[in-house]
């Protein structure tokens, strides 16, 4: 038996050598008449058949506009069907899609754009308070020198908007670009870019992670193979698709085994969800954490029929294990999986499957995907380390990106000259090589020597009475270095107090893991995606207790 952390998937399943475009077209030809997707807060469905001609047209349209194959084109927009569209159409145009997160503003903005030379750009008008065309005429050409067109997402008798054009107006131009994109298609190549994600960038600005058709493709053909999708299936998308969850493990799982997408909001909205999984029969339903925490305690939850519900992702932050054991009790997600991954690798490397005995389901995020390979490594030695030692996760495969975009000093500090990308996350593997994230390296606490990990002292506190939610960081000791912090969310009518937790604690974890400071909170800092922001925790807490310059003593 190997002693050492190191795996690697299965290979009984040959990889996708096809484009994105050309796997589509296949699946579509094949369910010309079968429901693709369902956007219900656009009151939108599309067939298999209507998505392919619609997405050729677009792709017609975008080559007609001027657009070259190799061209970079943002979309800044929440989830809608243009989205879906722009996604397929961009990679059947030989066109590289520009994911921006639909939460920045006008810095953050002019950084992705111009760090990409991005040439065009399809956005939404506005939502609620965000103005994004606005902010797009405010940087203008000086700020933008690249960005030649701006398409904006129109509707039914909206009024024209200056120095921008229609999104529609793009299928007018259809017929032009016929020829050009007949021209195209068979000059795209699986390892072309077709897609660039920006990174969190909660330390500096955001990196641009450049992933091919054969990266995201085949990723997202395994995840759905992880939760054995079939053209039965309706696949409940409510997390962003500027993100891989969204437009890989959503979009890509789900089309490349001719499921049906249902999405229920442009964002996140827990009673949507629900009332979608129940109007629409969805079998699968996808989120962070946070989401299913939302509709597990949504007021109205019981007044939802959720028994179609069988199989599902749960990812983008550590999955609580009671919260694990709700979602599959009453949710009725009895083969809900869970996924580990990171934008740079497509994002998934490893995730547990339908029959993954539920143990290991709620303890570890799940095996190595096939084709792929991962080992924990020795932070300081870069050895691997043995079985349930903990160090850095690595992997290596097809889901490795392509690189960050004009940044390859950055690209040689995350990808190793063997191919490793290195994570930046802490992890153990078991004997049976299930893997269990035991948190960021970065998040890791050192107290006076010991070191602690923040998911083990947060998955104690979830069995305290009263806790909803909790997050665990460390803050600065003048005496020890560093000390736990813990913001706790209460459920709603619990009497709980900080004497209440510390008793808790009491004989039941070592002394050392039990937080200095305790705090009763709302809700906690999260990216649009849902991504507990730590760092933010960490920072609030350090100005509130003026511990920022605190050193060890």
């Amino acid at each position: 038996m190997n002693t050492l952390s190191y795996e690697r998937g299965t290979r009984s399943t040959a990889l996708i050598n096809q484009t994105i475009g050309d796997y589509f077209d296949a699946i579509a030809n094949r369910l010309n008449e079968h429901a693709a997707v369902i956007s219900r807060h656009e009151g939108i469905r599309l067939t298999y058949g209507e998505l392919r001609q619609q997405s050729d047209d677009l792709a017609a349209g975008l080559l007609a506009s001027g657009l070259e194959p190799g061209d970079r084109i943002g979309i800044w927009s929440h989830t809608n069907i243009a989205w879906l569209l722009m996604q397929l159409a961009t990679a059947k145009a030989g066109l590289i899609l520009v994911n921006i997160n639909p939460a920045y503003r006008r810095a953050e903005l002019e950084h992705a754009l111009n760090l990409v030379g991005c040439k065009a750009i399809v956005t939404m008008v506005q939502y609620r308070s965000s103005e994004y065309l606005n902010m797009l005429r405010e940087l203008g050409k000086s700020r933008l020198p690249k960005l030649e067109t701006i398409w904006w997402i129109d509707e039914s008798g909206a009024p024209d908007e200056a120095g921008a054009q229609r999104f529609s107006s793009l299928f007018d131009h259809a017929a032009a670009g016929r020829t050009l994109l007949d021209d195209v298609r068979p000059t795209v190549r699986p390892d072309d870019a077709v897609n660039i994600q920006f990174t969190s960038g909660t330390t500096g600005l955001p990196k641009a992670a450049t992933l091919s058709h054969r990266n995201i493709l085949n990723n997202g053909y395994f995840v759905g193979e992880c939760m054995k999708l079939t053209q039965m299936d309706r696949v409940c998308v409510p997390v962003p698709m500027y993100h891989c969850f969204g437009m890989v493990m959503g979009n890509l799982a789900s089309l490349t085994h001719g499921s049906t997408i249902v999405y229920p909001s442009a964002r996140f909205d827990a009673e949507a969800v629900l009332e979608a999984v129940q109007a629409e029969r969805c079998t699968a339903l996808l989120g962070v954490p946070t989401m299913f925490i939302a509709a597990l305690n949504h007021p109205r939850f019981a007044a939802f029929d959720k028994r179609t519900l069988r199989t599902g992702i749960m990812a983008g932050s550590p999955c609580p294990i009671e919260i694990m054991r709700r979602v599959v009790d009453e949710m009725h997600l009895s083969e809900i999986t869970i996924a580990y991954g990171m934008t740079e690798t497509s994002p998934v490397s490893c995730q547990s499957m339908t029959d993954t005995p539920l143990d290991k389901r709620v303890t570890t995020v799940g095996q190595v995907l096939p084709h792929l390979e991962v080992k924990i490594v020795d932070q300081v030695t870069g050895e691997t380390v043995n079985r349930g030692q903990a160090g850095e996760l690595c992997t290596r495969g097809y889901s490795v990106m392509l690189g960050y975009w004009n940044q390859d000093d950055r690209t040689k500090e995350a990808i190793d000259a063997k191919g490793w990308m290195h994570t930046g996350d802490l992890a153990t593997m078991d004997t049976a090589g299930y893997v269990n994230i035991v948190g960021r390296i970065k998040d890791m606490v050192i107290r006076g020597g010991e070191n602690l990990y923040p998911r083990e002292i947060e998955e104690f506190l979830y069995t305290c009475p009263g806790v909803l939610d909790v997050q665990v960081v460390g803050v600065p000791d003048k005496h020890y270095g560093e000390e736990l912090c813990a913001w706790i969310v209460s459920t709603p009518g619990a009497m709980l107090d900080e004497g209440i937790v510390r008793e808790f604690c009491q004989q039941r974890i070592a002394h050392y893991k039990v937080p200095k400071y305790i705090r009763f909170v709302d809700a906690f800092p999260t990216t649009v995606t849902g991504k507990i922001q730590k760092y933010l925790i960490r920072q609030i807490m350090s100005d509130e207790l003026g511990l920022q310059d605190q050193q060890t003593a």
